[in-house]
């Protein structure tokens, strides 16, 4: 039985009991496809590239910590993709710091702080295009044709997704309305 293309059973459970040439071979076998769910999930190659090497560090040192081998592929990608909303999370604390200045009183702090939150709510709440188009060109400033590259759409495509994103976030923001109630149908978000 093959876990989903990247080794046999055989080969996991030699890898769960230890076996180092065994643990090589399924780490080999998974690097193609953990950088490839990353680059889809994560806002930056450079973010996509460390949370799949974060991912095949803790599949070399965690895998006989793994109870099924037919979970494999699932765990690999739980643990990405918690890589990635990690360092996206890292990347919007990081210009909350930049972004502070003193306040006049402790009740300022405290409604910047949940301002704060309900943006990076509203930004999670996106359709997962719109947000990463959202976070490469207005967060991290890639200029659109890297944008549209990097997450394989057309440029039309990227800033149709863009707008969106922006609209929804805003209508969201101003009246406190969900994305979902914004833009009902999320099938458009690709359109």
């Amino acid at each position: 039985m093959v876990a989903q293309g990247w080794a046999s059973e055989q080969l996991i459970k030699a890898a769960q009991a230890g076996d180092l040439e065994s643990i090589a071979a399924v780490v080999h076998g998974a690097h193609p496809h953990v950088r490839r769910f990353a680059r889809q999930l994560c806002a930056s190659s450079q973010d996509a590239e460390d949370a799949a090497q974060e991912a095949l560090i803790v599949l070399y040192r965690k895998i006989g910590s793994l109870r099924a081998s037919a979970a494999l592929a699932s765990w690999m990608f739980r643990i990405v993709r918690n890589e990635c909303l990690r360092r996206a999370q890292r990347l919007f604390d990081h210009y909350d710091d930049v972004d502070a200045a003193p306040v006049a009183s402790a009740e300022d702090e405290v409604l910047g702080r949940l301002e704060a939150e309900r943006v990076a709510a509203a930004i999670r709440a996106l359709p997962d295009l719109q947000r990463r188009v959202l976070i490469m060109r207005d967060v991290l400033g890639h200029p659109g044709r890297t944008v549209a590259e990097a997450l394989g759409v057309s440029t039309a495509a990227m800033k149709s997704n863009l707008h969106r994103a922006r609209t929804t976030l805003r209508l969201s923001l101003r009246g406190g309305l969900t994305p979902s109630e914004v833009d009902p149908d999320p099938t458009t978000a690709g359109a």
